[in-house]
């Protein structure tokens, strides 16, 4: 019983010694295998490192496309600052240019009447140069002389002396006449080199802004094509349009031009109220005192309503009919019309979108621009425009030019006027309106004397 005791402890010893390392490998295998990289595991690894270097290339491009957002807006504002510096010495030059032709007619007219007053006097000239020519070939006579002589001498010195007073007079006057006429001839002469200059001036101001605005177009129609299609697509909807109302509609319900400045109008809108809604009343002053001081805008800082007083005018010239004026035809004016000069200027008014550019019935060229809160602005009456539809524009930021007047719009038809003339019309949710209260005061003596 001892020994087999023994033998089966012996033998139990071996078999549990061989358990014990049969476990051992077996809990070895089993860490081995834990330890030992799963391959769902590597490839999710790789697949978040290659997320996290995605991240960092779209964080990179991300900077980089601000830096180039920054860039061209420093490019655009460049740009739209040289562009209404250059509009502001074109419309100066055009402004020289008129005071001197306005000089010239002054002395034109002066001259005139100096002439008609010498020729109204001919008769009195030519009597007093024949006295004194009779009077240098025969000279008084000696007092030792014929009884006759000194008579007739006595008696020319009477008759001499009631009329020299008076002669004297005439020939004062006169000399005064001849002198001022000298005068007047040499300011003209001086004027009109003066003009000369002007005009070489104004040459060079309008090459120099014709590339200006070259370069801003070329970089504002980089797709030509949907360009042309739009420009094209505006035509239809102009000979379909029944009125300027009706010619609005149609661009912004079937132009994608029009349509998408209708919607950036709206959207700047509604975060112009947003963002004034949390300014003070010191800080919505601040704004309103210059509502066009960033150039790189790109949309109004102020609604239009809120720009009374502050509006500049299109082009130069003189408002030869206002608001309200029997338009001939039984009715009344909706707009205004102003004489402008030759070959002029016309800027935008305010901020806003295009919304119509082209020919339009009898309106000759025809500029739409939306600006926002249901105003529109309409300028008719130009040779030639320079924006798109859908474009966004700055006031004073030059649009149109006026032609020559050869071309006959309505507006110089009603008017019987040979210059061009430049219509000028406000409308506020299809209706026309008075534009008098918003041109700044600078040009309130064009539009309300």
């Amino acid at each position: 019983m001892r020994v087999s005791s023994e033998r089966f402890t012996a033998g139990d010893g071996q078999r549990l010694a061989f358990a014990l390392a049969l476990a051992a490998a077996s809990g070895l295998a089993r860490a081995e295998e834990k330890a030992a990289p799963s391959p769902d595991l590597d490839l999710k690894r790789l697949e978040l490192r290659g997320l996290e270097d995605t991240a960092g290339e779209a964080r990179a491009h991300a900077r980089k496309l601000e830096e180039e957002v920054a860039a061209h807006a420093a490019v655009r504002e460049n740009l739209n600052n040289t562009l209404l510096e250059a509009t502001r010495k074109l419309q100066d030059a055009e402004a020289s240019a008129a005071r001197v032709e306005d000089r010239l007619a002054a002395f034109a007219e002066s001259e005139r009447k100096l002439a008609a007053s010498l020729e109204s006097r001919r008769d009195l000239i030519v009597e007093v140069l024949m006295v004194l020519q009779r009077m240098g070939r025969r000279p008084p006579p000696a007092l030792l002389a014929r009884p006759q002589d000194i008579l007739d001498a006595v008696r020319a010195s009477l008759a001499l002396g009631d009329v020299l007073p008076q002669m004297r007079a005439e020939v004062k006057a006169l000399q005064t006449d001849l002198a001022e006429l000298l005068r007047l001839r040499d300011s003209v002469r001086l004027e009109q080199e003066r003009l000369a200059q002007e005009k070489i001036a104004l040459a060079e101001q309008r090459e120099r802004l014709s590339s200006l605005i070259g370069a801003r177009q070329e970089a504002l129609t980089a797709a030509r094509t949907a360009l042309q299609a739009e420009a094209e697509r505006a035509q239809t909807l102009a000979r379909q349009a029944t009125s300027l109302k009706d010619l609005i509609g149609r661009m912004e319900a079937e132009s994608e031009a029009a349509r998408k400045a209708a919607q950036a109008a709206r959207k700047a809108d509604e975060e112009r109220a947003a963002a004034q809604a949390r300014l003070s009343e010191e800080q919505r002053q601040k704004a309103l005192s210059a509502p066009f001081k960033d150039a790189a805008r790109l949309a109004p800082a102020v609604s239009f309503g809120d720009l009374k007083g502050k509006l500049p005018f299109p082009a130069a010239g003189e408002v030869v009919k206002r608001f309200g004026a029997p338009d001939g035809y039984g009715g009344k004016e909706k707009g205004v019309s102003l004489g402008a000069r030759a070959n002029g200027l016309v800027v935008a008014p305010c901020d806003g979108w295009i919304a119509f550019s082209g020919p339009y019935r009898s309106y000759g060229q025809l500029l739409i621009i939306n600006a926002g809160g249901g105003y529109y602005v309409v300028l008719a009456g130009m040779s030639r425009t320079n924006v798109n539809v859908g474009q966004f524009v700055l006031a004073g930021e030059p649009v149109a030019s006026m032609g020559d007047g050869a071309a006959q719009t309505a507006a110089t038809i009603a008017i019987g006027a040979k210059q061009p003339i430049l219509y000028v019309e406000f409308r506020k949710d299809g209706n026309s309106i008075d534009s008098s209260p918003w041109w700044a005061k600078s040009d309130s003596r064009k539009v309300g004397g």
